[in-house]
């Protein structure tokens, strides 16, 4: 949790970054198809859809790229503590984080107001 006030500035770089990464992470994906292979072992959390199978788990279907590999590293670092995903993420290489993320961001999700 971030105390205190953030300077634009470090907001600025952080997106700059996180974009980057994204990019990077899009090209050493190459497609989904990589990714959806490697996602094997979150279906039964998060589907295969990228919709949760348990109340617990967010869904990923068509999150963000750049979220989802900076929260897989998180998880990896331990940045980010949940026991689960860190057990999930502790064998996964940057290519591996890239490709779940470029496969779980490119699902196209629908919504309808209510």
């Amino acid at each position: 949790m971030l105390r205190g006030r953030v300077s634009p500035t470090a907001v600025a770089l952080l997106l700059a970054m996180l974009a980057m990464l994204a990019v990077g992470g899009a090209a050493r994906a190459q497609s989904g198809s990589e990714g959806k292979a490697k996602a094997a072992q979150c279906f039964a959390c998060h589907g295969v859809d990228g919709v949760a199978k348990l109340p617990e788990a967010p869904n990923l279907a068509g999150q963000n790229e750049a979220y989802l590999i900076k929260a897989l590293h998180d998880f990896k670092k331990g940045a980010r503590v949940n026991e689960m995903m860190s057990l999930m993420t502790a064998g996964l290489s940057d290519a591996d984080i890239a490709a779940l993320a470029a496969y779980y961001s490119s699902i196209k999700v629908t919504v309808t107001a209510p």
